[in-house]
């Protein structure tokens, strides 16, 4: 691509990123003037450039104008984020200082967002900003900073797509366990032996009587011969 061409693009991206940092109310008007500056398809992907929600606005504002508390959210989630992945893994991971300096930035960034739109006449619910933040600070892959145009919602499990978890080693069991576990078997064993002892005793005490049931049919059989 020619250096004019990279100008160019350099130009209008910074263009797109100067409509994400004006208040809220001139997106719209902004957006379609800033059409009408360009050509084919430029043109329309700009057209087609959605105006953020108030959420989305607020968290755009924390990146642009308070830049060291959004970059300090995404450290924190990068590290909290990998510190979950050692774990599943099987590797040392310290998750609760990673998760508390995560829980710190992110309130920080919701400060730092309510201040902004509150200055500008907006009020975004609290609770959003929060998911919205927690949500870019662990993705995989987050959106293109300061552009965002919807509050998003925390990926949960499937931000760890792909990462296999190891299963913890199984302890040795202790001398005590195995002792147990010894007379356990005995005992176990001690019973099938008596019970097969009572099966065999009772089986030859049936043979018994059938045999002494045949003689005595046969005796019967004998006297009816003899009348």
């Amino acid at each position: 691509m020619p250096i004019g061409d990279n100008v160019a693009v350099s130009s209008l991206e910074s263009q797109i990123d100067d409509l994400y940092r004006l208040p809220l109310t001139e997106f719209t008007s902004a957006r379609n003037a800033l059409a009408k500056t360009q050509r084919g398809a430029d043109a329309s992907r700009i057209r087609k450039l959605e105006k953020p929600t108030v959420v989305a606005w607020a968290v755009n504002q924390v990146y642009w104008q308070s830049r060291a508390a959004y970059d300090r959210l995404m450290k924190a989630g990068e590290k909290l984020r990998a510190a979950q992945i050692a774990a599943l893994t099987g590797k040392p991971a310290d998750l609760r200082d990673a998760g508390e300096a995560h829980r710190k930035a992110l309130a920080d960034a919701v400060k730092q967002a309510e201040r902004l739109a509150s200055a500008a006449g907006s009020h975004p619910g609290p609770d959003a900003l929060m998911r919205t933040f927690e949500s870019l600070s662990l993705a995989k892959a987050p959106p293109a900073p300061g552009r965002l145009t919807d509050a998003l919602q925390p990926a949960g499990f499937e931000a760890l797509a792909g990462v296999t978890p190891k299963a913890p080693p199984t302890p040795e069991p202790s001398k005590a366990e195995l002792k147990k576990r010894a007379d356990e078997e005995k005992r176990r064993a001690a019973e099938e032996k008596k019970r097969a002892a009572e099966i065999k005793k009772a089986e030859a005490a049936l043979e018994r009587a059938r045999t002494k049931m045949r003689a005595a049919e046969d005796a019967l059989r004998r006297t009816q011969d003899r009348s």
